[in-house]
């Protein structure tokens, strides 16, 4: 048989409040109220939650296990409330971001740590792709923002230009192009190439162009070309602010490319025009901007 929540609340309040009288005042109910809540909850049960037969009414074991039960679905049904009211009040239950990984984690987790620090109801889904793999995935989970290096021009995406990310053309100090001044591309297209693959499987993404040279390596993300960069395998772009360190300890050494080793690019934060943002994609929005 069915308990209601409101005997629950009842039953909580009189063991919180020591009696019946002063639960009923608690309550701001008559105890008669409260004492018929307490019968009518015995009666579903088919025994008695409160021990009468000492002074002071003292749960059975019966009743302890029914309020430590009764009290999760209590808060259950407090916080169902809460979120009820909160997407009222413009709250999306759910927002997907997808992330080139090629982006500077710091910033986005410094965005999504303050919208965690407002306890706001709506779950936000990362993913990370890379290339032209990002818009694939905003476009295949119809996601709700992009956050992208490179993406196709569609006027039903709304476009704002972040702070450009620099990269840099590196090798480790101990590789042979390290010692190299006036590197033509021939001279580059003779050692391994390290890159990030485009995560995308439709080639109409498109996706950054090699050096062209007959031995590329593709890695996972930019932590393990890191590790692949240091290893002295290859060398590669990276993001300015992965391997500034690197840099200013030898470590890993600027090639001095005729070409040029240094390459800006100006990532963008996209949303949808025809599916407008809520509370929380604005907020993460303006937060990404501040951040970044």
């Amino acid at each position: 048989m069915p308990v209601d929540l409101e005997s629950i609340k009842v039953l909580a309040a009189v063991v919180s409040a020591g009696s019946f009288a002063k639960a009923a005042e608690k309550l701001n109910k008559t105890q008669s109220s409260v004492s018929y809540q307490i019968q009518k909850l015995e009666q579903r049960l088919g025994t008695e939650v409160f021990d009468r037969s000492a002074y002071r009414a003292e749960l059975t074991p019966v009743g302890e296990r029914i309020l430590a039960e009764g009290q999760r679905l209590l808060n259950q049904a407090k916080h169902l409330s809460s979120l009820v009211d909160q997407f009222s009040e413009g709250w999306e239950p759910r927002l997907e971001l997808v992330v080139d990984g090629m982006l500077p984690s710091l910033p986005l987790l410094a965005a999504l740590k303050e919208m965690a620090d407002l306890n706001i109801p709506t779950h936000i889904q990362l993913r990370v792709e890379y290339l032209g793999g990002v818009q694939q995935r905003f476009e295949q989970d119809n996601a709700d923002l992009m956050l992208a290096l490179e993406y196709q021009a569609d006027n039903r995406l709304s476009v704002q230009a972040l702070a450009d990310l620099k990269t840099v053309l590196v090798v480790a100090a101990t590789h042979p192009l390290a010692q190299m001044r006036a590197i033509e591309l021939a001279q580059l297209q003779h050692h391994i190439e390290l890159t990030v693959h485009d995560s995308s499987y439709n080639k109409a993404y498109g996706g950054r162009q090699t050096f062209g040279g007959e031995r590329v390596f593709y890695l996972s993300d930019f932590r393990a070309k890191l590790e692949a960069l240091n290893l002295g395998l290859g060398f590669g772009w990276m993001p300015m602010v992965m391997v500034q360190h690197l840099l200013d300890s030898g470590e890993l050494v600027e090639l001095d490319y005729l070409g040029g080793s240094r390459h800006r690019y100006t990532p963008v934060l996209v949303n949808r025009l025809d599916r407008p943002l809520g509370r929380a994609g604005l907020l993460l929005s303006e937060k990404i901007r501040q951040c970044f």
